[in-house]
């Protein structure tokens, strides 16, 4: 497989040949220490010095940060993306490259690719890229879903739903047959709340968040805050209409047992933890590398 841009060819881990499917356990890192021998051709090629200057160097008008998330999302796309697929296409900032890049393959590659979104904002991009648009209702069965996360742990435990998208995003990813994830070095912890300080995003129905308000900070610790907008008067609306509280937690959790216990609450719609979902994380890294972090069989 070749990457657009700056790299070379992955050979991080033998991913391609084997079929999607929902592995369990903990993740396994391709990118490792560099002292470490033979590993550190997993996620560059001989030509890494000069990838790396040239990423320091950004693109014009870019930011490391970015170009990151531009090469997770080409490693992404040319990884998995193969022609007569249903693709899930996330939200956020880091998919916005993800698309860009499908976009280059379909008119490159003539393939026939179906779209399905996660948020408004994953609409828009779609069809603003010429590619094909559709929904659950008419592909209720994903082949592929690609999406971005704000944090992801060893065992490939996200948080998701910065954006307020969690609940879309996780039903379209539920319905995929494979779940990679995309994210740039910034979000890449052994466990969550490393790097993500924000809480985890829940997404209530309105008339509900003061009592869920109370029913998370007593039973989980911590404190949860309703999410204020910005550039609006009020509370976020998601685009189901819902409120988002963000969940502040004070220690590490049991996450799978949080994640049912906290959707047992009434008045909650959906939390932005994301458990034994992923498949696979591409990690844009510093350096200009892509790391990726694998689900490995327990």
């Amino acid at each position: 497989m070749r990457l657009p841009g700056r790299l070379g060819p992955l050979r991080s881990t033998a991913l391609a040949a084997r079929p999607p499917g929902r592995d369990r356990g903990r993740g396994r890192d391709s990118h490792t220490d560099r002292d470490r021998s033979g590993d550190r051709d997993r996620h560059r090629d001989g030509d890494a010095a000069g990838a790396a200057a040239a990423f320091s160097r950004g693109r014009p008008g870019g930011t490391m940060a970015e170009e990151a998330k531009r090469l997770a999302a080409c490693a992404a796309v040319d990884r998995h993306v193969q022609n007569n697929q249903v693709l899930g296409i996330g939200s956020g900032s880091t998919i916005v490259h993800a698309v860009h890049r499908l976009a280059e393959r379909v008119k490159e590659e003539n393939l026939t690719i179906v779209c399905i979104p996660t948020s408004f904002q994953a609409r828009q991009l779609i069809l603003q890229n010429g590619l094909t648009l559709s929904d659950l209702d008419r592909h209720p069965e994903l082949d592929v879903a690609i999406d971005g996360a704000d944090e992801v742990d060893s065992n490939l435990n996200l948080i998701k739903g910065g954006g307020g998208c969690l609940t879309q995003e996780k039903i379209v990813a539920g319905y995929a047959k494979c779940f990679i994830v995309i994210a740039d070095y910034r979000k890449k912890s052994e466990s969550l709340g490393e790097q993500w300080k924000k809480g985890i995003p829940i997404e209530v129905i309105p008339m509900a968040y003061v009592p869920v308000t109370r029913a998370l900070t007593r039973n989980f610790g911590g404190a949860a805050e309703l999410r204020m907008a910005v550039s609006k008067a009020g509370p976020v609306v998601t685009d189901n209409g819902n409120f988002i509280l963000d969940w502040k937690f004070d220690k590490v959790h049991e996450w799978s047992e949080v994640n049912t216990a906290i959707k047992m609450i009434p008045g909650v719609v959906e939390t932005g933890l994301f458990i034994n979902m992923a498949e696979v994380v591409y990690f844009g890294m510093e350096d200009g590398s892509v790391s990726v972090r694998e689900k490995q069989p327990r």
